[in-house]
């Protein structure tokens, strides 16, 4: 049999990178483009099937197109901070697929249109900081996709002088950055929507497919109640769906009582992974182990979360603090406990490991943080290693 119908360890590759990047750039990586392109029947086959996501070939990339079963607020370009980097960003794009592959362009040019462009209820202003702020986010993220490249000038200058003026040329991927729709996007009332028309084209085992896209594209899945549709079929299925996902992966499936996640031994440089390399992680290892420590105490719901208020997380922290304290990084020893619990909050939810009211008055501590915990060795004081 000919090695592109087989899934063997060159399509487990593939797919994987498929997985972890936005695209694949024949110019940057032939090697990359060229292995996909060999393994494209198989992987079209199990992309479709299990994940009823589409896979583009490109004679200058490849991309798979990575629609998760539900949005989360960790989602999103990570560069951006506000909606108003968003805003213009894709203002930026309407422009750039208005310009011919190596047509080049001045940042005033680009700044005016943009201007013009902009459908937001007050203009922008580029002698307002905040605003500067955002357009440079913008640039840096369209030259991080390859959207554009800079031909002259430093886009970081912009920060403190409007007039700042930079070169640009428009590469050929700026058109294919967004993905088509069923329907003229301006036909689309709410963002919800979107997703409706994205489930009428994979009713055909709707449920396997919400299933796959929940476990490989966030860091996992909870039990939101005993008759949880997606947690029922890992349940049922399990032994199956671990096979299928070690045959076609790295990755382990994970099942408890109230959540399920893919984990991997060897973990690769472009994985994203926890703990990360972040000292916020670490602190999440060591509450996660305070929580076990007293299981009287700290009692979960039927769903598994344990819930604190504002007032009840602080306390942990400061018990965390006056444990472990002095093994901290200097940012979390100096950092108010208000302070180390906003980023505490942040780490969770974006591991989805916890989320909280928007009024800040409920903490939910969902199952998967307990599934890890992290302590320092006895000895961490007279220089030990951590563990």
């Amino acid at each position: 049999m000919e090695t592109g119908h087989l899934f063997d360890g060159k399509a487990v590759q593939a797919l994987d990178l498929l997985l972890h990047r936005y695209w694949i750039l024949r110019s940057e990586e032939p090697e990359l483009y060229q292995l996909v392109r060999e393994r494209e029947k198989v992987l079209r086959r199990y992309i479709d099937e299990k994940l009823g996501l589409r896979l583009l070939i490109h004679q200058h990339f490849v991309k798979l197109e990575k629609i998760p079963a539900e949005p989360e607020p960790w989602m999103g370009i990570q560069l951006f901070q506000e909606p108003l980097d968003y805003a213009i960003f894709c203002c930026a794009l309407s422009y750039i697929e208005g310009k011919a592959v190596d047509e080049q362009f001045l940042l005033s040019e680009f700044c005016e249109e943009i201007q013009n462009d902009f459908p937001g209820d007050y203009p922008l202003d580029w002698t307002l900081y905040a605003h500067r702020k955002s357009l440079i986010r913008t640039m840096k993220g369209l030259l991080e996709f390859r959207l554009l490249r800079t031909i002259d000038g430093d886009i970081g200058r912009f920060d403190h002088n409007e007039e700042q003026e930079v070169l640009y040329e428009a590469t050929p991927y700026s058109r294919y950055f967004l993905r088509t729709f069923p329907e003229d996007f301006s036909a689309y009332a709410k963002w919800e929507e979107l997703l409706e028309d994205e489930w009428k084209a994979n009713q055909e085992d709707e449920r396997r497919k919400r299933v796959y896209r929940k476990l490989f594209f966030s860091p996992g899945l909870h039990r939101n109640d005993i008759q949880d549709p997606d947690f029922l079929y890992i349940r049922q299925f399990r032994n199956r769906l671990s096979e299928d996902i070690e045959q076609h992966s790295d990755y382990r499936l994970q099942v408890y009582k109230n959540t399920a996640f893919l984990a991997i031994s060897e973990p690769k440089q472009h994985h994203r992974v926890f703990p990360d390399t972040k000292s916020s992680t670490d602190l999440l290892l060591q509450l996660s182990d305070e929580l076990h420590s007293d299981p009287e105490r700290y009692v979960p719901n039927e769903r598994g979360e344990l819930l604190f208020t504002e007032g009840e997380f602080d306390q942990l922290i400061d018990k965390l603090r006056a444990d472990h304290g002095t093994g901290w990084a200097k940012l979390y020893r100096e950092k108010s406990t208000g302070a180390v619990r906003a980023d505490l909050l942040e780490a969770l939810g974006s591991w989805m490991m916890g989320d909280f009211d928007l009024d800040g008055s409920l903490i939910r501590i969902k199952p998967l943080l307990g599934v890890l915990t992290g302590a320092y060795p006895a000895d961490y004081e007279q220089g030990g290693e951590k563990s």
